[in-house]
C-alpha cells in the first residue's frame, strides 16, 4: 500500500483531544479504501526541520487543529514546508496564506460576494460603534482574523459593550440572521469536482454552527444553483493547485448568497456524509500518487 502523511493537532493542546481521532478514523478508512495507508503525525514535529515527511509521497495537512493557537509558529512551518519542495497538498503555501482571513478582502477584489467587512488592526469600542452605523444594523460579529471554530469570535448587539475582544487584526460583519434559520452551507471539493453538499444549523439561541457548540449538520441532495456558481466563482478567484475545499457560505438579508469561508487548510470533510464513505476524496488523493 501507499503511504500519506497526515498532520496532527499538537499534541500538547487538548482542545480537540476528543474530536480529532475520530475525524482521523473516517480519513485513513476512506483512504484505505483505495490502497493507502494514513500515517498521522504532529504538524509541531516538523515546524524547523522537514525530514521527517520528506519521505513520503504526499503529505496533507488534513487536522492541523490549533494551528491559530500560535500562528506565529504556524507561519515558520509553512515556510520550512515550502523551502523543503515536500508534495504537501493543499500546497504549504496556500495553506499560509488560507490562515489569515484578509484573504477573503482579496477574493471581494476579485467579484466574490461576502458581507460587508470593516478590517481593523485591534478592535475598540469605537471601531463597534461606528460598525453598527455603517452597516446599519442592530447585530455585529467580531472576529480575529487568525482564529477557528469560532475562536474569539463575538455576537454583539447595538449599545453593548465590548468585552473580551480579540487582541490583534480582526474583522467586523453584520450579524446575518440567515445562520438561525437557514444555517451554513458548505460545498466540498476533492480534486476541482464537487462531492457533497452539508448544511449546518445551530442550536437555538445560538450562532455558532461547529459541532463542539450542538451544530445539526444535514446532507443536501444538491447544491442550489447560486450557491454552487459563487463557490465556482470563489475556485475561479483563488486559482491554485487545490486537492480539496470547502466553501462554506450563508445567506444575505436579501437572499444572495455570501462567501463565509474557503477553507484549504483543515477543513471537517463530513466524511459521514459523504457519498460512498468518502470515496471521492480518497480517490483525488490516490490520483496525485
Amino acid at each position: 500500500m501507499s503511504r500519506v502523511a497526515v498532520l496532527t493537532p499538537d499534541p500538547a493542546d487538548p482542545s480537540y483531544a476528543s474530536q480529532w481521532p475520530g475525524v482521523l478514523e473516517r480519513l485513513a478508512g476512506a483512504l484505505a479504501g483505495v490502497g493507502i495507508t494514513a500515517e498521522p503525525t504532529p504538524w509541531t514535529d516538523h515546524v524547523e526541520d522537514a525530514s521527517g515527511l520528506t519521505g513520503y509521497p504526499l503529505v496533507l495537512p488534513l487536522i492541523v487543529w490549533g494551528y491559530h493557537r500560535d500562528h506565529e509558529r504556524w507561519m515558520r512551518a509553512c515556510a520550512t514546508w515550502a523551502e523543503a519542495r515536500m508534495r504537501m497538498l493543499n500546497p504549504a503555501e496556500v495553506i499560509a496564506w488560507n490562515s489569515d482571513k484578509s484573504y477573503l478582502g482579496r477574493l471581494a477584489d476579485h467579484g466574490v460576494a461576502l458581507p460587508e467587512t470593516v478590517w481593523v488592526e485591534g478592535v475598540t469600542q469605537a471601531d463597534v460603534d461606528a460598525a453598527f452605523d455603517r452597516f446599519g444594523t442592530d447585530v455585529i460579529v467580531v472576529k480575529p482574523r487568525v482564529s477557528g471554530g469560532a475562536w474569539k469570535t463575538l455576537r454583539l448587539s447595538r449599545g453593548e459593550a465590548l468585552a473580551g475582544p480579540p487582541e490583534g487584526p480582526a474583522m467586523i460583519q453584520p450579524y446575518l440572521p440567515s445562520i438561525e434559520t437557514d444555517g451554513e452551507t458548505s460545498l466540498l471539493w476533492f480534486g476541482g469536482r464537487l462531492s457533497h453538499v452539508v448544511n449546518k444549523r445551530p442550536v437555538a439561541g445560538d450562532f455558532r454552527i461547529q459541532v463542539q457548540f450542538g451544530g445539526q449538520y444535514v446532507l443536501l441532495p444538491e447544491p442550489p444553483p447560486a450557491a454552487l456558481a459563487l463557490a465556482q466563482k470563489t475556485l475561479a478567484a483563488i486559482d491554485e493547485d487545490l486537492l480539496y475545499a470547502r466553501i462554506d457560505m450563508a445567506r444575505g438579508a436579501d437572499g444572495e448568497w455570501l462567501l463565509m469561508e474557503a477553507e484549504l487548510i483543515e477543513p471537517d470533510f463530513y466524511l459521514d456524509s459523504a457519498p460512498e464513505g468518502g470515496r471521492r476524496f480518497a480517490e483525488a488523493v490516490k490520483a496525485r500518487l
